[in-house]
């Protein structure tokens, strides 16, 4: 009976010693923030509290239904930033503070303000202990700092140059124009994000490790099989990343009581582990023996290995480190390239002037030519495409930018006052205010207008003329003011991957838009405007944070192809 009773106790002890512990934290941040001298809104829980990450939704639905909106439901999710857009900050201000029981998070809303956080690298630097997580096979560039950073990021940069940007625009039209015969010999197409996903894995197979795969459609591909290919074993990883990450390589490779489909992840863990390997020791015997290979045949894995075996003693990657960089390479250029793909494809099939706007730039640089002779030489001409990446990716960035103030006290200035931030203030950099307030992209800056970023009147949505297939040639692209778009980050630490992701992204719109128009299903008692505002309604009803932004179900909005 006593037993009992101290467990009774200690089940009661515990849930109040937890509650009373964050209630004091929330309010010795509370003093913190009155402090600072900021205006500022409380919320009971951490942002980084991971049991409230899985329930922050539904709980707070109930809450709201029953008690409507206050700080805690606007704020206290993950994901909040994407529906207030730039509204908070038009309330509260260019910087305002969210006070919470683990820390106090500042969020960046001005871009001059931005720009002198991010300049400021040492002051400010990435708060790595939230990127630590993507460690799943050794440190990357991601998750470091101070020298390792620089090592890192030094021998990242020499990875990604131009012989390696030809075969991503190569592949990526090969991918895609297989992509486009299997959604066109179908009726209408529910699997768009998979494919799309299936086209950006394949992308990576070829450009990372050299590894060829034909596409296969999602109603196509078989079961998948962990340990039969790279591409299998990185499919598996990737789809069940959060898990992953979570959990750690090891709880699936060492636990042999899971079910079978968690013991097919640890297999999956353990073959691309396998691979990897295999792949770095063949190239360390090329570099012992003098062979160095010709740059168009070089793949990402090869140039980072042989980058590092190559360099002077200390200054370069740990064999960890190498497989590290590989993994985030792939989670990055896989999962980000997906989601944008699929938002752009979704936002074009309800704007059917967009894709007259982008067939007739097509038309005029790529002509009638078939797509193996379209050279890499034709991507910079390609501005109207690049656009659409641009406004997809402004409207719904798929990762946040963090830093934080770390062990020290900062300070910053935001207009004509001077803040004190104390040590372990995080700072956000606000990417859905600073992308979409009107002040630097005019009254329609909620809207997905990709000729925003084009200077010609032959921008325009209009039927196409004459004189206005003559100026496409002299469009040009408008580079967003510094701070106003933070897609790719901002500053020293910006993504190595960034042409990577634009070369794959306007070769694979090229190949779908040049011959091809896609527009919603149309359901019954629809027309097909009334189908074009479901799937925008769609977009900005069910897209969300996950670990990255995305579209939750757009397999809800079938899409037909058609040939122009």
């Amino acid at each position: 009976m006593a037993i009992l009773s101290i467990f009774l106790w200690g089940c009661l002890l515990l849930p109040l010693s937890v509650v009373l512990q964050s209630g004091y934290s929330l309010f010795r941040n509370y003093i913190v923030a009155r402090r600072i001298g900021l205006r500022f809104r409380v919320i009971p829980i951490s942002h980084l509290n991971h049991f409230w990450m899985l329930v922050d939704r539904k709980v707070l639905h109930y809450v709201r239904k029953y008690f409507g909106e206050c700080a805690f439901t606007r704020y206290n999710w993950m994901g909040w930033e994407l529906p207030d857009r730039y509204f908070s900050h038009h309330e509260l201000g260019d910087v305002f503070m969210l006070v919470t029981p683990g820390r106090n998070w500042l969020y960046l809303g001005h871009p001059d303000i931005v720009m002198d956080v991010v300049r400021r690298r040492d002051d400010f630097p990435r708060c790595v202990e939230l990127t630590q997580v993507l460690d799943v096979f050794g440190p990357n560039v991601g998750s470091v700092e101070g020298q390792r950073w620089v090592t890192q990021r030094k021998l990242m940069a020499s990875c990604f140059n131009e012989q390696y940007n030809e075969t991503v625009w190569s592949e990526s039209i090969s991918q895609a124009n297989d992509m486009i015969q299997y959604w066109t010999s179908r009726p209408s197409i529910r699997s768009i994000a998979n494919d799309l996903r299936t086209l950006s894995l394949d992308v990576l197979c070829k450009a990372g490790f050299g590894k060829s795969f034909k596409f296969e459609g999602y109603d196509e591909t078989p079961h998948i099989n962990p340990s039969a290919s790279y591409k299998d074993s990185l499919q598996l990883i990737l789809e069940h990343c959060i898990l992953i990450i979570a959990m750690g390589p090891k709880f699936f490779t060492d636990a042999l009581w899971l079910p079978r489909k968690y013991r097919e992840i640890g297999q999956a863990v353990t073959a691309f582990q396998k691979f990897m390997t295999d792949m770095y020791e063949s190239e360390k015997n090329k570099v012992s023996q003098g062979i160095t290979g010709t740059s168009s045949s070089r793949t990402f894995l090869s140039s980072l290995a042989k980058a590092s075996l190559d360099a002077k003693q200390g200054e370069g990657l740990t064999e960890r480190e190498v497989y590290g960089n590989i993994f985030v390479i792939n989670f990055a250029g896989h999962d980000t390239s997906s989601h944008v793909f699929t938002f752009a494809v979704y936002f074009l099939a309800a704007n059917p002037a967009v894709q007259d706007w982008l067939s007739e730039e097509l038309r005029h640089v790529l002509g009638n030519r078939p797509p193996q002779e379209w050279g890499y030489t034709n991507f910079p001409r390609l501005k109207r495409c690049l656009a659409v990446l641009y406004e997809t990716i402004r409207l719904y960035t798929p990762v946040p930018v963090t830093k934080w103030t770390k062990d020290k006290t900062q300070t910053l200035n935001i207009g004509d006052k001077t803040l004190v931030l104390p040590p372990n203030t995080m700072m956000c950099l606000a990417y859905s205010c600073l992308q979409t307030d009107p002040r630097w992209w005019g009254s329609d800056s909620l809207a997905w207008r990709p000729s925003r970023f084009i200077n010609s009147t032959a921008s325009e949505l209009e039927s196409p003329t004459p004189e206005g297939e003559a100026s496409i040639e002299d469009e040009e692209f408008l580079q967003p003011r510094r701070g106003t778009f933070v897609g790719w980050s901002e500053g020293a630490r910006d993504c190595p991957g960034r042409k990577f992701s634009q070369v794959e992204f306007v070769a694979t719109i090229a190949s779908l838009f040049r011959d091809w128009r896609v527009d919603p299903l149309i359901f019954k008692g629809e027309t097909i405007e009334t189908a074009r505002e479901r799937v925008l309604d769609l977009i900005k009803t069910d897209s969300a944070m996950v670990l990255l932004q995305q579209m939750l179900h757009p397999e809800k909005a079938p899409l037909v192809w058609s040939r122009r």
